[in-house]
């Protein structure tokens, strides 16, 4: 299964990347209702840091982000499995598509964390760049200026009006 699929289902949602049940059953090939009534019937293996169901702003707001349809009228919220609410979910879809499936699912949250975790440290490196040379940019700014403007008195000097004595020998 391609990463690129699965990553374009993770959501970030109260600050934590999950997938949302209908992207799952889709995923694992069968139907919404079908994954719910598993995950129910399996409630004990569900902490809130494992999954929970969104609420309605929640998904009025995710809607309007990802201009999905309203999904056939759906009834009820969706709920949003973490990383290990979805690999708990391998434990009760015993089957061998649910288990592929996971395997990928799995690979593409390491790839988003270890893509953060990259893109922290270049954003921080870049800071520390910044810092360093934003003195000496500033120095190098200030010369200039003063350059600029140094040139500007000695032409602003030129076409005054002058005053005093004039020279016959001129």
């Amino acid at each position: 299964m391609e990463l690129a699929i699965i990553e374009n289902k993770i959501v970030e949602i109260r600050g934590v990347k999950v997938m949302l049940d209908f992207d799952l059953a889709e995923l694992y090939e069968v139907e919404t209702k079908r994954l719910k009534e598993s995950v129910k019937r399996n409630m004990k293996r569900f902490p809130k840091d494992f999954m929970f169901e969104l609420t309605k702003t929640e998904f009025e707001n995710l809607r309007s982000q990802i201009s999905t349809s309203k999904r056939g009228g759906t009834r009820y919220l969706p709920f949003a499995f973490t990383e290990q609410g979805v690999a708990m979910l391998a434990s009760i879809l015993n089957s061998d598509k649910a288990i592929e499936v996971n395997i990928s699912i799995m690979r593409a949250f390491v790839f988003i964390r270890q893509y953060a975790l990259s893109h922290k440290e270049l954003s921080e490196k870049l800071n520390d760049l910044e810092k360093k040379y934003n003195k000496q940019f500033a120095d190098v700014y200030e010369a200039l200026n003063y350059l600029i403007g140094k040139e500007k008195q000695i032409e602003k000097q030129r076409e005054r009006k002058k005053i005093g004595y004039k020279r016959y020998d001129e």
